[in-house]
């Protein structure tokens, strides 16, 4: 009989090496067997637990969201305002573990992959929606509801663009630069509105 627990290492161990390979090799050139072999597994057993390529993204990038929810959570449980409360949202998105080259890379891909793969791009869908809608909530504090939301989009949209813009540059990550650039558009914002509200 397997040990317990076994399984679930096995697949942890998998999903972090499609994170390397997909970082080394790109995600159309990587196979499920050369990810098996990264992973220190047979080719069958890959295919046992999550039968194609696209299905084994999909699993890795909803690792990937819960280990995100983690981090913005536990940047929320310190924060006692609605701006604080934003400025955690932010920095989650851009969590030590998460912004680093192999999963920008492993994120790219599930941009490109959610445009033609209806279960990733449904998990890119509910990402997106949560985010906006987190956002939308403080922000609230500072602008009308529907002012709030086009800025929690545009917001949104600063986040993915750094991202994205991360993983084709090559360059090394820098997540301080990055939040200050998504803090800036956010403070433009909400002081635009503060004048706004002044001289009405």
């Amino acid at each position: 009989m397997p040990k317990i627990g076994m399984e679930a290492k096995r697949r942890r161990s998998l999903i972090d090496a499609t994170v390397d390979a997909i970082h080394e090799r790109g995600y159309s050139d990587v196979t499920m067997a050369q990810i098996a072999k990264r992973a220190g597994v047979s080719g069958g057993l890959v295919h046992h637990y999550f039968g194609s390529k696209d299905q084994l993204l999909a699993a890795t990038m909803r690792h990937l969201l819960t280990e995100l929810g983690r981090a913005i959570r536990e940047n929320l449980a310190v924060a006692k305002t609605p701006r604080e409360r934003i400025s955690a949202i932010i920095a989650g998105n851009f969590a030590v573990d998460q912004f680093q080259p192999a999963v920008i890379a492993a994120w790219l891909a599930f941009y490109v992959q959610s445009r033609t793969t209806q279960s990733n791009s449904r998990l890119l869908k509910i990402y997106a929606a949560r985010l906006a809608s987190n956002l939308t909530v403080d922000l609230r504090a500072f602008m009308t509801r529907p002012e709030a939301r086009l800025v929690a989009e545009g917001t949104a949209s600063m986040i993915d663009g750094v991202w994205i813009r991360q993983a084709l540059s090559g360059a090394q990550a820098d997540r301080k630069t990055a939040i200050a650039l998504v803090e800036d558009y956010v403070e433009t914002q909400i002081a635009a509105h503060a004048r706004r509200d002044a001289d009405q």
